[in-house]
């Protein structure tokens, strides 16, 4: 007994107790724990800082917010599962856009304006993954030389007026509107009964496969603390307008990716090339197909990110692809719990990445924060997240995971 704990303490496999516990987290076994600690942390302060952050209307503001960084960021996580990075997203989100704003401007109506809009996302992410894969080309300098591209092409299609206004009701609406209170309920009976099914349909298969299966008052303890997460969020929404539509449009895309991802065989194959492209290949799966698919719909998410923005801001603006956006989106990937080597990572963690980031902008511009903290602040965050990634891959790798 004493020889099988020492090699439990020397790496194998985490011990039982509190050091059992830290080796798991450092491990990656609690992916969303960290994001969940941080989030707590971020709201304490801010509320100590600013009473009003944790108001209705506050939250509600936190949630058109981050609609965009949720969606760039779920865009990201495919990449990065990959084991690649795009850093054009920021950039396509703006051409989105600047697409929107001027065909509304035509008077087009608003379904082809939107229509159009992502289709230059779909576009410009078949271009680079083709470019990536067909060519041979580090997407790192694909999608960099893109995003300085894309940035030119922006500026040439706004002009020197350095914005274009949005004056279409309907173009508006998706971020100015809110869903009936009622429906709201409605909303977070479904998000329980799909986490409820996913659950016990991961559970089932893993049991089929004779894979080792969590106990059941742990699953019963994460249902409780969905179903009681959503009844908060739904009570402290509806004391102000409701839920707002965008970021239902949200939750929509988050959950149609996480199902593609964790469900399909598609979203298998993302996994097995970003784990290891050549045992993937030889065990058939077309690693070029695969990669070509997943930029196109990076792509294609960030340009309905900036459908979003533009429909938020009332305008597209030359400003839109900034750094900010950029970093921003790759840090709520990695912040929730995306590794940057590939193979590793979830769309609903990215979510709650996207949350703190929201979170942090939200705070910083209640506190009338000048850019220089806001810059200093998201770039320490991203390098703690990544820094904790990097610990995270190399204690998997002792422990032969």
């Amino acid at each position: 007994m004493s020889a099988r704990v020492q090699t439990s303490s020397a790496g194998g496999v985490p011990g039982r107790g509190l050091a059992g516990w830290i080796n798991r987290l450092i491990g990656g076994d609690f992916a969303l724990l960290p994001v969940v600690l941080s989030l707590v942390l971020i709201w304490v302060i801010f509320e100590v800082l600013n009473t009003s952050f944790l108001t209705s209307r506050n939250l509600s503001n936190l949630v058109l917010q981050m609609v965009q960084y949720g969606l760039l960021a779920v865009g990201e996580t495919l990449i990065l599962l990959l084991g690649e990075i795009d850093l054009s997203i920021a950039a396509v989100s703006a051409i989105g856009g600047a697409v929107l704003a001027l065909l509304a401007g035509q008077n087009v109506p608003a379904v082809f304006c939107i229509a159009a809009a992502v289709a230059s996302g779909v576009v410009i992410g078949m271009f680079q993954g083709i470019w990536v894969t067909l060519l041979g080309v580090p997407a790192f300098i694909v999608t960099l030389a893109g995003s300085l591209g894309y940035l030119g092409l922006l500026f040439a299609m706004i002009g020197l007026a350095g914005t274009v206004p949005i004056m279409n009701n309907t173009i508006i609406a998706l971020t100015a509107n809110y869903l009936p209170r009622w429906a709201g309920w409605v909303l977070a009976a479904v998000v329980v009964g799909v986490y409820f099914w996913n659950a016990w349909r991961t559970r089932a298969l893993r049991q089929r496969l004779g894979l080792s299966v969590p106990p059941m008052r742990s699953a019963l303890g994460r249902l409780a603390a969905v179903a009681v997460a959503m009844v908060v969020i739904v009570l402290v929404l509806n004391s102000y307008q409701g839920i707002p539509v965008s970021g239902f449009i949200l939750l929509i895309f988050v959950g149609g990716f996480a199902f593609i991802t964790q469900h399909t065989r598609f979203g298998r194959h993302i996994y097995a090339v970003g784990g290891n492209a050549e045992a993937a290949r030889r065990a058939g799966i077309n690693v070029r197909g695969v990669k070509v698919a997943a930029f196109t719909l990076s792509s294609t998410l960030a340009a309905v990110g900036g459908i979003m923005g533009a429909s938020r801001l009332g305008a597209a603006s030359t400003a839109a692809g900034g750094s900010d956006l950029l970093m921003g989106s790759i840090a709520a990937a990695v912040i929730g719990g995306t590794s940057l080597f590939g193979g590793r990572g979830s769309v609903w963690n990215a979510l709650a990445g996207a949350l703190v980031m929201g979170s942090i902008e939200n705070g910083m511009d209640l506190l009338n924060a000048p850019s220089s903290t806001k810059y200093l602040v998201e770039g320490a965050i991203l390098l703690l997240a990544v820094t904790f990634d990097t610990f995270t891959r190399r204690r998997r790798q002792q422990l032969g995971k």
